[in-house]
């Protein structure tokens, strides 16, 4: 069964959903930042003062290909994981990439009271999601579906995206068997 991951920026509701979906399709649930914490043996914002966004990313990277090895898991990726093209291409070879989206409004609104996030550590927060956003477009671009998570329930975007990836996973397997039956020719 292919993974479902979920890539977005902070504060557009990965981990929420994440948790919902894993809970009604019965799928673990892994977090990437989470795995580069606990393959680092740091947490994410020591990681970005001590040794920079740079040394953070490759890091990324390599939690990247281990979560991309897994079957049939609901994957929630960094906001910026998919800055490296690379990234991209690792979760799409076994998984259906959704990217959520929120206004910059919702988003400040969501994580203005968290202090872990190292890329908001500025005099205007509000102005560095909006040059960030603007800056990752491209990227999230790149998934396979993108879901606006402003002003809705956790239940309604994760039966979004249960019903996109019930259809995208019945034709995957069905891709599968018609090479397979190819081959038996």
């Amino acid at each position: 069964m292919p993974n479902i991951v979920l890539v977005g920026f902070m504060g557009t509701g990965k981990t929420v959903v994440g948790q919902e979906l894993s809970n009604r399709l019965n799928m673990p649930l892994i977090d990437t930042d989470d795995v580069i914490e606990e393959d680092s043996g740091m947490i994410i914002s020591d990681i970005f003062a001590q040794f920079g966004e740079p040394r953070f990313r490759d890091l990324e990277s390599e939690a990247v290909r281990k979560v991309s090895r897994l079957d049939g898991y609901v994957i929630s990726a960094g906001g910026g994981a998919v800055i490296r093209e690379s990234n991209v291409q690792e979760f799409k070879k076994n998984g259906i990439v959704f990217c959520l989206s929120a206004t910059p409004e919702t988003i400040f609104k969501r994580v203005s009271h968290e202090i872990h996030r190292p890329l908001l550590q500025t005099e205007d927060p509000m102005k560095r999601i909006r040059e960030l956003l603007e800056q990752r477009a491209p990227y999230y671009a790149r998934a396979d579906y993108t879901i606006e998570t402003s002003e809705r329930s956790v239940s309604e975007i994760a039966s979004e995206i249960v019903q996109i990836f019930a259809k995208e996973s019945f034709k995957k397997k069905r891709s599968l068997n018609i090479i397979k039956e190819d081959a038996g020719d």
